[in-house]
């Protein structure tokens, strides 16, 4: 072999060694807003503070970059107009194809999500992608926020509701303010992204809601969507279904949906044991109900869409939303004074509430946008009430409250966002309700006329520096209300700080405060005195107070690939809170009113744990202990308590075997003591194929009783304990079904709209 070979063979090897040392980083670059992918985005390995190798993402949003640097070496994504994203590449010389890396527009967030972890805290929110696995065991999207670490989210999958520390979350769906029908109408494979927080947003804080949950669907192009869904029974009247289908042509979409629910239980008891002292009179009562009810709902909603640029958006949406119910109770009653009687409480009531409501947004450039809503409602409500008590002599009492009510509304709100920079942004806006109401009282000529006009002028401020967020948001809540007796005006204050904190990649500490008056109801400052029964009245209370809550909170959440854990404690005090008491009128008369009590405290320590994909199975458990504390003038009552839920999941091929079961609490309002609704399910999916899903549940499981709702009252003047419960649930069997089916794409780039339905009442039902 000659010089000339042996050096050929040199560099042969040479180049071969350095192939076999050369990594490959790979992945795609996607918008979080609605996963779309982006191109010309800069992609740079940085190792010992110099930029090694660099490229840019193809039309596809893909990137390749043919390293041999094997340690110290971090990925920078960055494109002007998008926070930059950061990735540690791990150690080594095997290849790595990171998966979807999504940025977010305008706002600087200094972490990265990527296909393995799918859990970051940003700006004050919890920001959760879905991964591959969790949408496969789930059938529904319920079932699949029941997966998601999301702390404090609790969903309810018998009665298909979400709760956050107790109350309704605002729901968004691609920034448009829906319904628990629009979740529950949604397939878990097109939810791309979930926006999560605690705190509810200035925007949403008149809305007497709980906590934020925003979802971002993954955006589809032309075409059309059917998605059906249907449970019932075997052993109990007990339905549900959802069926839903959507068309986009052109710069149009079209959206129907309908959402039946009925439920007819003739097996339901109510138990009690009651007092009524006055300074000169007692009275003992001890009554034994059945109390079956029925009713049935049917909501209805037709939308379109129209979309000529994609700056601007316009969106109309028709609701209509039918629902009767009506309830018996056939009561043997044993009365220290009457002595034994019956007693039969009929009510029925049909309301109808059709609404539209109309949206325009318009993007004037990438850092400013208007948008402009106004909902109309006229809803109707017919309400029949007959008590009638059948004494040992045969007489008899009725006491019968049959009204008529009559509702027109209009909700009209403008907005205004402005983004100085990724870091600051300034939103504002105002809202204003404007309604009238008609109440036909049929057994007098009482026709009260109500009138209110309720405005909302609202700031807010955030600021990001670092890795730390900062938002202050103030508001103010002007509102005049009247009717033939009284009238009110009352001017207030809503305001809320937040801070969060991202210590490093697994650990986020957060705090708040939040400042939220409670503007009593015109139907309980109504001076209207009604008989309920032989002994009660009923009336409002004109002298009401607004209640003020402070809430003071602090959270720390951390997350490491399968676990995250949560620890939040809240303390709230409610000034003026509002309950209600029942006080003695004289001639063996007694009243029932709201009233304001000295002193409501609250505090509560919860735990969220969750582990998530090992081998299909996962686990999310919810603790929470609360403590309360209530006082009046001369009373004083305390009450420690414990909840929770827990959910188990376990996933193999097309079967999907889950648990839930809800641990209930008691929480004290007043002199009131109140259990949670119980509740398990064991729940059995089949999905053989992508279009097909087969279930079967067994709910209540071993309750004898079914659903229960014990209470009690520890009031002097009317001390009580009523133990109420739905045996017609107990060790319910029930089957469900699903059927979806994709015509091309659906486009949804809807980025907000408004779907409200002014469900306010005026009237107070007794």
């Amino acid at each position: 072999m000659n010089i000339k070979q042996i050096f050929v063979a040199f560099i042969v090897i040479i180049a071969g060694y350095s192939v076999a040392e050369a990594r490959i980083i790979e992945g795609r670059v996607l918008n979080s807003a609605d996963s779309t992918e982006i191109s010309g985005v800069d992609c740079r390995i940085i190792a010992g503070g110099h930029t090694i190798l660099s490229t840019s993402t193809q039309t596809d949003g893909t990137f390749s970059l043919d390293t041999d640097v094997q340690s110290g070496a971090n990925l920078e994504i960055e494109k002007e107009g998008y926070s930059p994203a950061y990735v540690t590449l791990p150690d080594g010389k095997k290849s790595i194809d990171i998966g979807n890396i999504y940025l977010e527009k305008s706002i600087e967030l200094n972490e990265v999500t990527v296909t393995a972890n799918s859990v970051i805290n940003s700006n004050g929110k919890t920001i959760v992608y879905p991964s591959v696995a969790e949408v496969k065991a789930s059938t529904t999207t319920l079932s699949l926020f029941q997966k998601l670490p999301l702390p404090g989210l609790l969903p309810d999958p018998i009665n298909r509701t979400m709760s956050v520390d107790g109350g309704a979350p605002m729901i968004l769906i691609n920034g448009v303010p829906s319904t628990m029908a629009d979740v529950n109408a949604l397939q878990p494979k097109d939810i791309d992204k979930v926006e999560y927080s605690r705190i509810t947003p200035a925007r949403y804080a008149d809305k007497g809601v709980s906590g934020l949950l925003s979802i971002t669907l993954k955006k589809r192009n032309d075409g059309g969507q059917v998605y059906a869904w249907g449970r019932s029974a075997v052993n109990t009247t007990f339905m549900d279904a959802q069926i839903r289908a959507s068309y986009h042509q052109g710069p149009s979409q079209f959206t129907l949906s309908y959402s039946p629910s009925w439920r007819n239980y003739q097996h339901v008891y109510d138990d009690y044991t009651e007092s009524f002292i006055g300074d000169d009179f007692r009275v003992e009562l001890e009554a034994h109900d059945r109390a079956p009810f029925y009713y049935h709902m049917h909501d209805i909603r037709l939308k379109y869409d129209l979309s000529p640029t994609d700056k601007t958006l316009f969106s109309a949406t028709f609701n209509i939303n039918p629902f009767a119910n009506a309830s018996k109770a056939f009561s043997q009653n044993v009365d220290s004074t009457l002595g034994k009687y019956e007693n039969n409480n009929e009510s029925k009531s049909k309301e109808l509430s059709p609404s539209l409501d109309l949206f325009l947004r318009h993007d004037f450039n990438d850092k400013n946008s208007l948008e402009a809503q106004m909902v109309g409602t006229l809803s109707s409500n017919d309400y029949r009430r007959d008590n009638t008590y059948i004494y040992p002599d045969r007489d008899t009492e009725s006491y019968i409250m049959n009204v008529d009510s009559r509702r027109r509304s209009l909700i009209t709100e403008v907005s205004y966002i402005h983004t100085f920079s990724s870091l600051t942004s300034l939103s504002g806006g105002v809202q204003n309700t404007i309604s009238h109401s008609t109440n036909t009282y049929l057994d007098s000529d009482y026709k009260p006329v109500l009138t209110e006009n309720n405005n909302y002028v609202y700031a807010r401020l955030s600021q990001r520096m670092g890795p730390v967020f900062l938002s202050v948001s103030s508001g103010a809540k002007l509102f005049w209300v009247k009717n033939d007796l009284i009238r009110r005006h009352f001017i207030r204050n809503l305001s809320t700080a937040q801070l969060s904190w991202n210590i490093d990649t697994h650990w986020n500490l957060q705090g708040s405060f939040q400042y939220a008056p409670s503007i009593p109801s015109l139907s309980a400052l109504t001076d209207y005195p009604q008989q309920t029964t032989p002994y009660l009245f009923s009336n409002g209370n004109p002298d009401l107070k607004v209640a003020e809550a402070f809430r003071y909170r602090i959270q720390g959440n951390y997350n490491i690939k399968k676990l995250s854990v949560s620890l939040q404690s809240v303390y709230n005090d409610t000034h003026n809170a509002v309950i209600n008491d029942i006080t003695y009128i004289g001639d063996r008369h007694f009243l029932s009113q709201s009233v304001n009590a000295k002193k409501a405290l609250v505090f509560n320590n919860s735990l969220t744990l969750q582990l998530r994909n090992i081998h299909g199975f996962g686990a999310s458990l919810y603790a929470s202990l609360n403590y309360y504390n209530s006082a009046g003038e001369g009373w004083e009552h305390s009450l420690t308590s414990f909840s929770g839920s827990l959910s188990l999941w376990w996933n193999k091929g097309p079967f999907t075997i889950s648990y839930w079961r809800n641990l209930p609490g008691k929480y004290l309002s007043g002199h009131s003591v109140y259990k949670e609704e119980n509740g398990d399910a064991l729940q059995l999916d089949y999905a053989p194929n992508k279009h097909w899903t087969f279930g079967a549940s067994w709910m209540y499981m071993f309750e004898r009783k079914g659903t229960q709702y014990p209470s009690w009252n520890y009031s002097e003047v009317n001390p009580s304990y009523r133990d109420r419960y739905i045996k017609d649930n107990a060790n319910m069997i029930v089957l469900s079904v699903s059927y979806s089916a994709d015509f091309g794409s659906i486009f949804r780039t809807a980025k907000r709209n408004l779907n409200n339905t002014d469900n306010s009442s005026s009237l107070l039902k007794m």
